[in-house]
């Protein structure tokens, strides 16, 4: 019965971390959802400004300290390793959420595409940001990222086994193009708004930071493999190839 709940538990948890990802990509587009990153202001700007700090402040220390495993560590003395994956990701489905829901709409145009094929080609870019994250998360496990592999082999009577380092397709150009495609999805828009502007940067720095922390733990997981392979491949941005002379 325990293995039958924890997989139900797993099942709800990666529909939640889908949903409110499916759901973010209308909030930066401002298409179909009832609430938007550039609906119209409702509060004082240093009070939204304040606000929306705080918010991006609770998803990027959730999805970061969460991830690491020194609160791994303590954290499966209270919650079963089985689903431990599965409420990380929960949690941060659920910080995604508060995000959205509390959003403090600023105001103001910093730039806007006029040009039709400019708007419709940056409309482009985004939805290949998000194509790329989502395809990026398959190329390493998509299921074990978000903690359906863990509650499937456990409902199976099976021992979890970690996913080994590989470097497939788009890891061979970038060590991260997961967060690739979320910049790309973020930044791409016809019109930059204060707001969307401000959400951007914070992303951006949100990356730049986390990165740090996952790599570290990364190198203490692969060790000398890992090590050479953040040597070797770029972070965010592929090399461009130099041309030799003729």
């Amino acid at each position: 019965m325990k293995r039958i709940a924890f997989f139900i538990y797993g099942v709800i948890c990666y529909a939640a971390t889908v949903g409110s990802l499916l759901y973010t990509a209308g909030f930066l587009a401002n298409i179909g959802v009832p609430k938007s990153i550039d609906s119209a202001p409702t509060a004082p700007l240093m009070t939204a400004i304040l606000i929306n700090v705080g918010l991006l402040g609770v998803f990027a220390v959730q999805h970061s300290v969460m991830a690491r495993q020194g609160f791994k560590r303590m954290w499966t003395k209270i919650v079963p390793k089985e689903i431990e994956r599965s409420t990380y990701c929960l949690f941060s489905a659920a910080a995604l959420s508060l995000l959205m829901w509390k959003w403090s709409p600023l105001g103001g145009v910093i730039w806007e595409a006029e040009n039709p094929a400019l708007r419709y080609g940056l409309m482009g870019v985004s939805l290949v940001g998000w194509v790329i994250l989502y395809y990026s998360s398959f190329l390493i496990n998509h299921f074990d990222l978000f903690g359906l592999r863990h509650v499937w082999l456990q409902l199976r009577g099976k021992p979890y086994t970690p996913v080994k380092f590989r470097e497939p397709t788009l890891y061979r150009f970038v060590r991260h193009p997961l967060y690739v495609g979320m910049l790309m999805a973020v930044w791409a828009t016809p019109t930059m708004t204060v707001a969307h502007l401000f959400f951007g940067i914070g992303v951006l720095g949100y990356i730049l930071v986390g990165i740090q922390f996952e790599e570290r733990d990364l190198i203490s997981e692969h060790g000398t493999s890992y090590a050479e392979y953040r040597r070797r491949v770029p972070m965010l941005v592929p090399k461009m190839k130099s041309q030799k002379a003729a």
